[in-house]
């Protein structure tokens, strides 16, 4: 018997690489003689750095970078030097995690950090980048890393203006000189899973401004600066970023991403499967199934979620797909219509989330064992 395990992690409980060893583990109760291929998955989210650092025996870089408020905060991002990668997280030093409640304020919190992070991959000789926009705290336009990375926003007497989305009300001159050359010799693909252009009532202020600590006032004098901001693009670069679905993710980050730099934006699970070869990797291996997991598969877990990404490929090549979860609620027929088989999850008794979240790959391991035994059986 030839399995392929490929889960997400189970957030707060379990990395995906854990949860694979889990899977792997309870396989071998049920099968001692199977063979099981664990490849930690991600669908682009928060955690996706983490997982493709252990799908791709990578290393974690930390340093020092500055936070959404412009304070020294810990940074990290991962590092694949066979591909020549570097996979950075906007979370990581940019993220809602990163202050205080009391403290969102989507008018002067940045990016910034984030790229100081670029930089320092930059300086490792990194070429390709993937940007994983998850979390932000930040309504700047993606202003902050470009910043970081040499270009000067300068306002009518040819001072920088502050940091922040307000401040890009007074934007006048956006200055490249500064630029570090490596800057437009690097790839930059962002995975980037929902469709908001930069501005309007559907834009990057007014449906994710609210999350980040913004009024209504706020959220029109926010959308008004990323205006200012666009036009000015539109004007100087001639380039028409507004209504490009996804360039209002991350608080206008993938706009100002795909304005100054050489970017793509991608399904995250989409560009995960292609980082880690996901496809090519069933079609050169025999595999009898494909095993699966994340924390919670629900109703919207049909649409650009791990299970269903993978489900979908694999069902290609007819190569059946069960998932394990630690909850399981909802309509799951989109899910089957995909190719995912059946779903279980871990919880066998009433058990409380901090119980379960606690026993997490224990639970998955009896699980999996379970499937396992019936599994065997069948075939």
């Amino acid at each position: 018997m030839n399995i392929l395990v490929a889960p997400d992690s189970f957030k707060g409980s379990a990395t995906a690489k854990e949860v694979g060893e889990a899977m792997k583990a309870g396989i071998f109760k049920a099968c001692s003689n199977a063979s099981v291929d664990v490849l930690p998955m991600a669908d682009g989210g928060e955690g996706t750095m983490i997982n493709l650092v252990e799908a791709l025996n990578g290393s974690i870089v930390e340093l020092e970078a500055k936070d959404p408020l412009g304070r020294p905060s810990i940074g990290q991002y991962g590092l694949i030097k066979d591909n020549n990668v570097a996979i950075i997280e906007l979370s990581s030093v940019s993220g809602l995690n990163k202050i205080q409640p009391e403290e969102l304020n989507p008018y002067i919190t940045s990016t910034f950090g984030t790229g100081e992070l670029i930089i320092d991959a930059l300086k490792k000789g990194i070429k390709q980048f993937i940007i994983c926009l998850g979390g932000s705290a930040t309504n700047d336009g993606g202003v902050g890393i470009l910043k970081a990375l040499g270009y000067k926003f300068l306002n009518k007497n040819g001072d920088e203006i502050a940091d922040g989305g307000l401040a890009l009300k007074d934007l006048y001159v956006i200055d490249d000189s500064c630029v570090l050359p490596t800057v437009h010799e690097s790839n930059f693909h962002i995975a980037c899973d929902v469709q908001n252009p930069l501005i309007g009532i559907n834009g990057a202020s007014y449906v994710f401004g609210p999350q980040k600590g913004a009024s209504l006032e706020m959220i029109k004098e926010l959308d008004n600066a990323l205006e200012i901001f666009n036009n000015y693009i539109e004007v100087n670069n001639k380039q028409y970023i507004s209504n490009i679905p996804g360039a209002g993710a991350a608080g206008g980050t993938a706009g100002g991403l795909l304005a100054f730099l050489n970017t793509d934006l991608q399904p995250g699970i989409e560009m995960v499967m292609n980082v880690v070869n996901f496809e090519e990797k069933i079609k050169k291996n025999n595999y009898d199934l494909l095993l699966t997991g994340e924390g919670k598969i629900d109703g919207q877990t049909a649409f650009g979620k791990l299970i269903s990404g993978i489900s979908e490929t694999a069902n290609k090549f007819n190569l059946p797909t069960v998932a394990i979860a630690g909850a399981i609620e909802g309509d799951l027929h989109p899910l089957h219509k995909k190719g995912l088989v059946s779903a279980f999850s871990i919880t066998k008794s009433p058990m409380s989330l901090e119980d379960t979240m606690a026993n997490t790959t224990q639970l998955i391991e009896k699980q999996t064992e379970q499937i396992f035994r019936l599994y065997t059986i069948a075939k």
